[in-house]
Order: C-alpha cells, then structure tokens, then sequence
C-alpha cells in the first residue's frame, strides 16, 4: 500500500482503514480526522493524472445540482509526485445491493423512486458543445466490440443477427442528445444513507461520463445471477422519467441492450 503519511493534514487521520472493495485501481481508505469528519481517501498512480481532475471536476458539478455524492475536499499530488491524492467527504449508508433483499416491495420502489430521481439528476448536466454526435461515437463503440469478438476464438451463433441488426438500424441514434452520466449507476454504487436519502459513488468511468442519457439506463439493470426486483427497477425508471417512460425510449432501449447483450457472449 501506498504512503498516506505525506498527504497534507494526516497528521489528523486518527483513524485509518483500507477499503479492499470495488473494481477501480485506485487504492481507497476510510478516514477520521481528530476534528471528527469523516472522509474518503482515493490514491491513484501519476499516470492518471489527467483522467483524475476530470473525475474531481465531474463531482464537484454533480454536486452542485444536489447529487448526494462524495463531496470533493482537496485534490493534490503526494509521494514526491508519484501519486494522485482525492480527500472527499465520506458518504455514510449501505450499498442499495446489500439493502435490497432486506426490504419489502413497497420499500422497493420507494428506493427506486429516489434511485430515478437522482439519476435524472445527473442528466440535467449537459454535455460540452463541440462533442462529437453520439450516433458517430457510439458506431465507434460499436466497431471496437466487432474488433474485440472477431479477434476471439470463441465465436457465438447468436452474434450475426445481432450485428445485422445494429448495422440496419444505426440511424436510430443520429439525433440522440448527451448530457453527463455517471457510467456505473448500478446498485452496488447507489448508497442509501441512515435518512432515507439515495445517493451515487464512484465517478470514475471518465472516458464514460457524456453520452445519451437512455444509454446509461441499459446498464442500470441487473446482470446474470443477480436478483431482478421488480418494484425497485419499475419505480427506477419512473422516477427517472417523472412517470412512464415514452414509447421511443423502448425503441432505443432495444438498440442499447443488443449491444449490452453481444458484450456478454
């Protein structure tokens, strides 16, 4: 593990945990300060540089629209300038994956509710002018996967038709909009805090964070071997949308899931 003793303010830390949890590569900790805050430490590789003040600057304007996030404390560089410093403020809560089995469905979809209307949240930010059309970029994504699959052995039947499809269907996407997502709206990163409250961790998909909105709702549904309950994700879409979803967005949807679907072949 990395040295944290040089960091500025550890000589506050009386408190600190390694977190061996999660899919990024940055190493995480759990802090208590002699003032009594409570705070998360993420320490990347220099490397990363770039990537991590996009990932910062994307919390703080989550933040700023209401999102209950790890709010941003002070950003730095540390270990003689081999190492990338976050200190965020420490989102109190269990994961809604953990919470979930433990309620019933009227809780369910109370929590989705709030799962939607945050997300909608997140959409409000809108994405840079001079992005380049979501249609081209996500044919870019599109192309990659073809790449990926056909330097594979492993060759599936069910792949033709689908690839077929997305080709006819292609200008489906050309006038899609884009604003800010988060890129991994899943239930292990929604956190529900002791008030009741939902709110989102792990900004750190960059390379994700602009595209179509209805994208990002593909993904927040649940993968092989993990329990679909019907009233949180119901309610997670209609919290998303202020109601029922509109008859395009299943048109769209359709398109999203071949992709999501040929990825898992």
């Amino acid at each position: 593990m990395t040295d944290i003793s040089n960091i500025p303010g550890s000589e506050n830390f009386v408190k600190t945990e390694f977190i061996n949890k999660g899919f990024s590569e940055d190493e995480k900790y759990y802090i208590e300060t002699s003032s009594g805050e409570k705070l998360l430490l993420r320490v990347s590789d220099i490397s990363e540089l770039e990537r991590k003040k996009g990932e910062y600057d994307m919390l703080k304007r989550a933040a700023s629209v209401g999102v209950l996030t790890n709010i941003p404390v002070d950003f730095g560089l540390c270990n003689d300038g081999k190492n990338i410093y976050q200190l965020l403020q420490w989102l109190d809560g269990k994961d809604i994956k953990s919470v979930l089995p433990d309620l019933n469905e009227n809780e369910h979809y109370i929590v989705g509710i709030k799962s939607g209307e945050l997300l909608k949240k997140i959409h409000s930010l809108p994405a840079p002018e001079n992005i380049e059309p979501w249609g081209i970029r996500f044919q870019d994504k599109i192309k990659h996967c073809m790449d990926v699959y056909n330097a594979n052995d492993f060759k599936s039947p069910h792949v033709g038709p689908i690839i077929k499809y997305l080709h006819e269907n292609a200008d489906i996407l050309d006038s899609r909009p884009q604003t800010f997502i988060h890129g991994d709206f899943w239930v292990a990163n929604l956190i529900l805090n002791p008030s009741g409250e939902v709110g989102i961790i792990d900004f750190n998909f960059y390379n994700l964070n602009y595209g179509d909105p209805w994208f990002e709702l593909g993904y927040t549904m649940p993968w092989e071997g993990e329990v679909f309950y019907s009233y949180y994700f119901t309610a997670l879409f209609k919290g998303r949308f202020g109601g029922d979803p509109p008859f395009e967005f299943f048109k769209i949807l359709k398109y999203y899931f071949c992709v999501i679907c040929w990825i898992t072949f």
